[in-house]
C-alpha cells in the first residue's frame, strides 16, 4: 500500500521533543456514489482520497496532525511540528522497534466494487427506481443513492503496533414520497454493510425499493397513533436504534469516565433486566460496523458490556483505557486521516432471548407495536430519549391490527432496559453512519423482538 514510507524515520521525528507515544496513521479511500432523483440519475462519481495523520501524546496532551501530501520531506516536516506542539523539551527519543505486522487483511468480499463496472452499479440504481415508482397511484417522489467504499489503512505507533487493514462498505438506500393532496408521508429503508457487490445478491435492490414505497402508501392511509402510556412491542425488524441511542453512547469510556453518563461508575451494577445482555462485536461478518482492526491497530473484538442485566464493561480506545484505568477493546475510530481517534460503537447488539416473537405481541392485550423505528436523540447524562416511529401498528386483543402514523416514543434508557419483560429469539439489524464530536462512523446495531411493558407514546389521538 505505502511499504515506502519510512514509518520509523517518522515515528523518531515525532518523539524528538519528549512524547511518550507516537503514531502514524494512512489512508486510502475510494468511493463510488449514484444518485437518481425522481426519474433520471443526477450524479455518478467516483472519488479518491489519501492522506497521512500522525498523533503524539505526552503527559495527557495530546497533539495531532494531518497532511495529504504524501512525500517523505512533507512527512517528515509534520512529525517534526506535531512533537514539538505536544511538548517543546528536546530530548534523545528511543528508536522504535515493529515486530511483525500484527495483520495484514485484505476484504474477504466475494465481489469487490474494483471489479463492477459504474454501469452495472447505475443500473442497480435504475432497477430499484423503476420499481419505487410502480409503488401505486400516489407516489410523488423517488430518490434511490448508492455508495460503496474501499478503506485501505496502516497504523504504525512507537509501541510497536503496525497492523494493516482494507474495508469494503456498500450502502443502497431508497426514499419514497406518497401524497394524497391532503398528506405526505415518507417511507425508507437501507441495507448494506461491509460487504461487496454480493450484498444483491442476498436483496435485490427492487426489494428495498418496493419496500419503501409500500411504507409510504402504508403511512399514507393510517390513522394517527395514540397517546398516553401503554406497552410497546418492538420488533426485531425495527433494527437496534434503541440500543445504539439510548444505551450504546452511554457506554463509551470517554462519556462514562467523564462523568457524562447515566452509567458513570456503575461497573457491576444492575443496569436492566436480567434478561438483557448487551455486546458490541466488529468480528460479526458482513456487518456495517464490522472490521479486522481499529484505526489504532487494535484486533477487533467482541465486548460483552451488559450481561444477565449486570454491567460489565465500557467500550474504549487507547486514550480513555489509559485515562481511565479500563481494558482495551478496539473501539478507537476515525472519520479519516485528517482526525484524531475517539471512542466509537461498532455493531451494538441485545442478544437474544427465550421468548417466541409471535407470543410476545399474542400475549399483550392491547398496545402499539413497532415495526419500523426512525431517528432519535437522547440525552447521555440521564439516559432520557425521543424516537419516531416510522411504521406501527395498534395491539388490539393479542392481534397486530390497523397501522398508525405519527408515534413517538419517550422515556429514559435504563429504565425502559429494567422494565423489558419479554426478549425473542430472533434477531435482526438496522444499519446507519453515527455522528459523534464532529465525525461520522458506519455502524450498525441490533437487537430481538422485546416487549416493554409500559413507555409514553406519543401521538395525536388521546383515545386509547
Amino acid at each position: 500500500m505505502t511499504d515506502d514510507l519510512p514509518f520509523d524515520k517518522i515515528i523518531l521525528a515525532a518523539m524528538r521533543h519528549g512524547a511518550e507515544f507516537a503514531e502514524v496513521f494512512v489512508e486510502r479511500v475510494r468511493t463510488s456514489s449514484i444518485c437518481c432523483d425522481d426519474r433520471r440519475i443526477e450524479q455518478a462519481s467516483v472519488s479518491s482520497d489519501a492522506g497521512v495523520g500522525i498523533r503524539v501524546c505526552m503527559g495527557g496532551r495530546t497533539a495531532y496532525g494531518s497532511t495529504n501530501d504524501l512525500t517523505r520531506k512533507s512527512l517528515m516536516a509534520l512529525a517534526r511540528d506535531v512533537g514539538k506542539m505536544a511538548n517543546a523539551r528536546r530530548v534523545k527519543a528511543p528508536s522504535p522497534s515493529f515486530a511483525e505486522a500484527d495483520g495484514s487483511q485484505l476484504a474477504t468480499v466475494r465481489r469487490h466494487p474494483f471489479g463492477i463496472s459504474m454501469d452495472d452499479k447505475c443500473s442497480v440504481v435504475s432497477r430499484a427506481n423503476e420499481i419505487a415508482w410502480q409503488g401505486g397511484n400516489n407516489i410523488r417522489q423517488t430518490k434511490i443513492s448508492y455508495r460503496d467504499r474501499v478503506r485501505r489503512i496502516q497504523i504504525a505507533a512507537s509501541d510497536g503496533t503496525f497492523a494493516e487493514d482494507e474495508q469494503v462498505g456498500i450502502v443502497l438506500s431508497a426514499q419514497v414520497v406518497a401524497g394524497d393532496g391532503k398528506s405526505l408521508q415518507t417511507g425508507q429503508e437501507v441495507i448494506g454493510g461491509a460487504i461487496g457487490f454480493e450484498l444483491f445478491d442476498e436483496t435485490m435492490p427492487e426489494e428495498v425499493a418496493d419496500r419503501a414505497a409500500r411504507r409510504a402508501m402504508l403511512m399514507l392511509s393510517a390513522g394517527p397513533a395514540p397517546a398516553g402510556a401503554m406497552p410497546v412491542v418492538i420488533s426485531s425488524e425495527a433494527g437496534g436504534t434503541m440500543i445504539h441511542e439510548a444505551v450504546g453512547h452511554g457506554l463509551e469510556a470517554d462519556l462514562a469516565g467523564e462523568g457524562l453518563s447515566v452509567y458513570s461508575r456503575r461497573i457491576g451494577d444492575r443496569v436492566a433486566s436480567p434478561l438483557i445482555t448487551v455486546v458490541d462485536d466488529a468480528t460479526l461478518p458482513g456487518r456495517r460496523g464490522s472490521f479486522s482492526f481499529d484505526d489504532e491497530g487494535k484486533p477487533a473484538q467482541r465486548t460483552v458490556l451488559i450481561e444477565a442485566g449486570v454491567l460489565k464493561s465500557y467500550m474504549s480506545d487507547a486514550r480513555s483505557a489509559k485515562k481511565f484505568d479500563l481494558p482495551r477493546t478496539g473501539n478507537g475510530r476515525r472519520q479519516s486521516y485528517e482526525h484524531v481517534p475517539i471512542c466509537r460503537m461498532t455493531n451494538t447488539i441485545i442478544l437474544p432471548g427465550l421468548h417466541d416473537p409471535s407470543h410476545i405481541a399474542s400475549s399483550t392485550p392491547a398496545g402499539l407495536y413497532v415495526k419500523k423505528m426512525g431517528g432519535g436523540q437522547v440525552n447521555t447524562v440521564n439516559g432520557d430519549f425521543v424516537f419516531n416511529v416510522q411504521e406501527g401498528y395498534i395491539i388490539r386483543g393479542g392481534e397486530i391490527a390497523e397501522p398508525v402514523r405519527g408515534a413517538t416514543l419517550i422515556g429514559n434508557g435504563p429504565r425502559v432496559l429494567e422494565s423489558i419483560d419479554m426478549v425473542g429469539t430472533d434477531l435482526g439489524f438496522s444499519i446507519g453512519t453515527c455522528g459523534k464530536d464532529g465525525q461520522d462512523a458506519p455502524v450498525s446495531s441490533g437487537q430481538p423482538t422485546l416487549r416493554i411493558p409500559e413507555i409514553v407514546v406519543g401521538g395525536t389521538d388521546s383515545r386509547n
